[in-house]
């Protein structure tokens, strides 16, 4: 286990600690953002905790307090989202699934992930309610609670599972009819969404999960867990970035005719 890793995973046990502490409390304040999305004040305690523990120096990305990218000597610019090229940079989400967390709905998680030199190194997903820990570092393959993840053989999408997050975000991208043919392409879906969505195509449960609209710290994680356990992760134009404002997770063999249905 590297330092790194086990740094992460001590952030994701206090998160944890934290989440389950005021998970379906009848007095968890909520308010809504600028953008209309909700957030709790668990969301910003948790990024709080996990922004004083991590390295001085290092770069940060957080959903809720924004970036905080120092430059230290010998450092330039030009990673993802502005960030410092030659940097350490943790990109965090204190709660994936809020709107879960404040419905008393078990599915949300905490993701963390470090990027050196704008490559992904360590990420890690913390689903407490779920008893579920995922955890990946780079050329080393990745795990959920101890137990070594492989994506799935399926080779059609005839036989694949589809996992999704919501119909309205591919309307709202312009998607929604090039999503549907997609979905009757394959052989079943589910709308699990958010984080669990790409989990269970790491696991080899599901074979593609598709989101239309993504912000870093809702993927970087994601990332490289998906890559890790076999799979690919892209854009919808076929990058394989983590800002690239949407994600898709298969097995590898489903990427290209998953994509070519979006397109």
């Amino acid at each position: 286990m590297t330092p790194d890793l086990e740094l992460a995973l001590a952030l994701a046990d206090a998160a944890d600690e934290l989440t389950l502490r005021h998970f379906r409390s009848p007095s968890l304040a909520v308010r809504t953002k600028a953008d209309q999305t909700p957030v709790s004040e668990v969301d910003e305690a948790v990024e709080r905790l996990l922004r004083s523990r991590l390295p001085a120096g290092d770069a940060v990305i957080g959903e809720e307090l924004g970036s905080e990218e120092p430059s230290p000597p010998g450092r330039g610019e030009g990673g993802p989202e502005g960030g410092v090229r030659g940097a350490r940079k943790w990109i965090i989400d204190p709660i994936d699934a809020t709107r879960n967390y404040i419905r008393g709905i078990p599915v949300f998680a905490t993701l963390i992930a470090l990027a050196v030199d704008d490559a992904l190194q360590v990420g890690v997903v913390s689903a407490p309610a779920l008893a579920r820990r995922w955890f990946a570092v780079r050329g080393q393959g990745a795990f959920c609670n101890g137990a070594r993840l492989r994506v799935s053989s399926v080779k059609t999408l005839a036989e694949a599972q589809l996992a999704y997050d919501g119909i309205a975000d591919f309307d709202k991208a312009g998607l929604a009819d090039r999503f549907l043919a997609l979905a009757r392409a394959c052989g079943r879906t589910r709308g699990f969404g958010d984080f669990w969505a790409h989990m269970l195509v790491a696991e080899g449960a599901m074979d593609v999960a598709v989101e239309p609209e993504v912000a870093p710290w809702d993927v970087a994680a994601v990332q490289l867990i998906v890559e890790e356990a076999g799979g690919r992760f892209t854009d919808l134009g076929g990058n394989a970035r983590y800002d690239g404002r949407s994600a898709v997770s298969t097995n590898g063999a489903l990427h290209e005719a998953a994509l070519n249905a979006l397109r």
